[in-house]
């Protein structure tokens, strides 16, 4: 049985996935990807039942970490169903995951060749970009994705990201301060608007963009390691001492390294 589905409703979208990890001198400038089971606001079409059943299933996989598990299930659908776009983009965050980068890239383009509306693939596909040190590729992608889409605050964020990779400092503060604008409670946006503010050596801009992520999210260890690095940079090295022990607390090594070798 064949039967339409409004693809309207609860989208899995997050805009906390911190997909790099950094070491004290490249800090903490966070991306974001997002799966979507059905229900996205993304596409409406028709599905058959299998392909339907192997798209929710590859979902269920993806959130308990099965990313193998997930790309094979979102394979099925796509071999039952070829225009199922949500199983290429979701597909193309678990290739992403798996390190298949180029595969990434492929299945969001595919995606985006289905559905040129979808912001969520530009999105991502920009994110992979950077991770292969495309940075004009990605923001040519992010841009794409807030032409559709101009209230997606990942997408301000991560062309922020790029920015900041190409030293375009300013911009990077343009964009992550739009990201704030749009979801005050962004709390990498704040992380990384701080990092970029260190970077122009505002430290007290920095400092207070730090204690405003710390405030959303008070387990995010990064944020502490950030903050301490910058109140060592002001002299503050007790402050800096309790931050990193804060990120130490919280599992970070290179905090406990820190607070051994400087505390």
């Amino acid at each position: 049985m064949f039967y339409c589905l409004e693809h309207w409703g609860t989208a899995k979208l997050t805009e906390g996935q911190n997909i790099l990890s950094m070491s004290r001198r490249t800090i903490a400038i966070a991306s974001a990807l997002s799966v979507l089971a059905l229900g996205s606001p993304l596409i409406t079409g028709c599905a058959n039942d299998l392909a339907t059943n192997s798209l929710n299933s590859g979902v269920e996989k993806y959130e308990q970490g099965d990313y193998q598990g997930a790309m094979d299930d979102w394979s099925k659908a796509i071999e039952i169903d070829p225009r199922q776009t949500l199983a290429y983009y979701n597909r193309g965050n678990a290739k992403y995951f798996l390190k298949d980068y180029q595969g990434a890239i492929d299945d969001f383009g595919k995606e985006i060749q289905i559905n040129p509306k979808s912001f969520a693939s530009y999105n991502n596909r920009g994110i992979v970009k950077r991770r292969l040190n495309d940075y004009q590729g990605a923001i040519i992608d992010f841009d794409k994705a807030l032409e559709i889409n101009p209230r997606h605050a990942s997408s301000y964020s991560n062309r922020g990201n790029a920015r900041q990779d190409l030293q375009d400092y300013q911009g990077a503060l343009a964009d992550y301060s739009k990201a704030i604008v749009i979801n005050p409670q962004y709390s990498e946006a704040y992380n990384n608007r701080g990092f970029v503010k260190k970077e122009l050596q505002d430290y007290q801009g920095a400092i207070a963009d730090y204690d405003k992520a710390a405030e959303i999210n008070p387990l995010d260890a990064l944020v502490y390691k950030n903050r301490g690095d910058v109140k060592q940079l002001v002299g503050d090295l007790k402050g800096a001492c309790a931050d990193w022990q804060e990120a130490a607390s919280l599992g970070d090594k290179d905090g406990a390294e820190w607070v051994k070798k400087q505390c």
